[in-house]
């Protein structure tokens, strides 16, 4: 097992890559303490009351529970006379 091998710990630190033969450092984040600030609330207005109108909702077909959704016929091939 030498530099060409990618499955090896030596081929990964050749071919600059890594795996489960050579698996990544973990990196130490460093945790600052920030100081808080105060939450900044923007003042808005009151906004004008919008009265829609409500159009009644169109009802849908009644589908008769007698029929069935028609399927699509079956796909046949020819079989040739040749055929055994």
């Amino acid at each position: 097992m030498g530099k060409g091998d990618i499955k090896s710990k030596r081929g990964k630190i050749w071919n600059g890559s890594y795996g489960v033969s050579r698996l990544r450092k973990k990196k130490k984040s460093a945790v600052v303490a920030s100081p808080k600030k105060k939450p900044t609330v923007k003042k808005t207005r009151p906004k004008a009351e919008v009265v829609e109108e409500t159009k009644p909702k169109a009802k849908p077909k009644a589908a008769s529970t007698d029929e069935k959704p028609k399927k699509a016929p079956r796909k046949t091939t020819k079989k040739s006379d040749t055929e055994s």
